[in-house]
This record gives structure tokens, C-alpha cells and sequence, in this order.
């Protein structure tokens, strides 16, 4: 049995280092200073302000190096999130949506002194210094570092699961606490339409959604029962206008901030039917 644990600690070991930043990556480059690891505990020590932005996607651990070459810095590190989505949260939320993403793992971008992508529960940033145009070799990286990365490179599923009409383009985002204002909501995807802010919210059983279910309804008050995947209601409040709201499996969603007149049924049921 100890001998089983070390092998798998090992391997876990071993798991870990093939998703680490290397200089190497790319030839010429070499490593300027050690390693840095840090975790969640001891993050704000590098980051200080910045690292909250971090902990809220459910970060683990971040493991970076400064490469150097011909007097060009890249800061390069590698952050473990707890799960394909949050790695996929992190990124867009710190993507710009001015510039034109990079097809790398789930989603990319490249800019002349930044890269960022996230590959499955990874999210890796590389910063280059001085000004100017790297963005040759961040592409090189980019490249030679998704190839270490194993596992998923599709786009979180829920983010396929907003029906297409009516929605805002680039507006899916995850939201990491707090999901329209209210505690009771954790974290989950949300999405502009122009009918009003649709909502999808993963729990870990049915059972645990439809307690969250319960609670949001008693929070709203009165209520009518809609037939929405395995059960909803409608409702108008203060705060959240009209709401549309259903529970299927899993899943707690539904459209928010619907103007009187809209039909609110019909369009969280077009959500929950794609819910899978």
C-alpha cells in the first residue's frame, strides 16, 4: 500500500510538471532567477490587489518563470483553476474584447506584449517587456505550451446551450459569485439578450439545484408555477424585473430583467430544452 501511494504521488508529481512554464519552450530563451509557486494562501504575495481576481475562479495553484532573450522579459506563468469552466472564466474575463481572440485550447489572444489562453483547467499568461511587437514569439509559446497541456479544448458546454437568437455577441460570461446580485446564486454563466440577462447555474445534484430552486423562489415571494423543465416559476420583482426561472437536473436558469409583455416561459424554455 505505501508503495502504491508513492507511485501515485509520483505520477501526480509527474502530471504536474508537464503542465509547467519552461523557457525552453521555444530555443534561445533561458530561465532568469527560480521558479515561482504559489497557492492560494500566499497568492496576494505576488499579486497583492490583483490576486482576488484569481481566487474567485477557484484558483489552486500558479507555477511561473521570467525567460529572457536578446534583452526581451517574458513573465510566464501557469495557473491551475479547480475546473475547465473557471480556467475558461478567468480568461475571458481578462480578454479584450477589442482585439480578435487566438484559436488556442478553449479560447485565446494574442497581443503584441500579452498572451493569454486556457486549456482545460489550466490558464496560462505570458507579459513581455520592453514595448514593442512580441507577439512572434508569444505565438511560439503559445503553441509549444497548449501542446503540454492535456485534456479538454472545447468551449465549456453551457456556453452552446444559450439559443443564438436574440443574443448578444461575445456577452457569455461566467460569473463567479453571486450570480444576478444574490448570494443564494454562487456562481454560474450569464448572458445579455435583448429580451433581458439569461442565467445558468451548474450544482453538484439535482438535489442541491432543487434546494437552491426552493430558496430562490422564497426569495422573490409570489410566485406562479410555470411548466419549465422539471419545474419553474414566473414572477416580477423590484430588483430583477421580470424572471423566468426553471430547474432541470442539475440546473438552475432562466431569463431575468424581462419587460412586461415578454413571453418568459417560452424563452427560458428554449434554454432548458438545450440543457443537457
Amino acid at each position: 500500500m505505501r508503495l502504491l501511494a508513492l507511485l501515485l504521488a509520483g505520477a501526480s508529481l509527474s502530471g504536474a510538471q508537464e503542465v509547467a512554464p519552461g523557457c525552453a519552450l521555444v530555443p534561445g530563451w533561458t530561465q532568469d532567477g527560480p521558479v515561482r509557486t504559489f497557492v492560494a494562501d500566499n497568492l496576494f504575495d505576488y499579486m497583492d490587489g490583483n490576486a482576488e481576481g484569481y481566487l474567485i475562479y477557484q484558483f489552486q495553484r500558479m507555477t511561473g518563470v521570467t525567460c529572457k532573450k536578446d534583452g526581451v522579459t517574458l513573465v510566464f506563468d501557469v495557473s491551475e483553476m479547480a475546473s475547465p469552466d473557471m480556467a475558461y472564466g478567468i480568461f475571458a474575463a481578462n480578454r479584450d474584447l477589442r482585439q480578435p481572440a487566438a484559436k488556442i485550447g478553449m479560447g485565446g489572444q494574442i497581443v503584441p506584449r500579452r498572451l493569454i489562453f486556457a486549456k482545460d483547467k489550466y490558464y496560462v499568461e505570458i507579459a513581455a517587456n520592453p514595448a514593442g511587437d512580441h507577439s512572434e514569439v508569444l505565438r511560439a509559446f503559445a503553441s509549444a505550451m497548449e501542446s503540454k497541456i492535456p485534456g479538454r479544448t472545447e468551449l465549456p458546454d453551457a456556453i452552446g446551450w444559450f439559443p443564438k437568437e436574440g443574443l448578444a455577441a461575445d456577452s457569455i460570461r461566467m460569473v463567479p459569485e453571486s450570480v444576478l446580485g444574490l448570494r443564494i446564486l454562487r456562481r454560474g454563466w450569464m448572458a445579455q439578450y435583448e429580451s433581458g440577462k439569461a442565467f445558468l447555474l451548474p450544482e453538484e445534484s439535482p438535489g442541491s439545484a432543487a434546494q437552491v430552486f426552493e430558496k430562490f423562489k422564497a426569495r422573490i415571494g409570489q410566485t406562479q408555477a410555470a411548466k419549465i423543465g422539471d419545474e419553474g416559476f414566473l414572477a416580477t420583482d423590484k430588483y430583477l424585473g421580470g424572471l423566468a426561472v426553471f430547474r432541470k437536473g442539475r440546473y438552475v436558469g432562466g431569463f431575468a430583467n424581462l419587460k412586461e409583455g415578454q413571453d418568459g416561459a417560452a424563452l427560458a424554455a428554449a434554454l432548458a430544452a438545450k440543457v443537457q
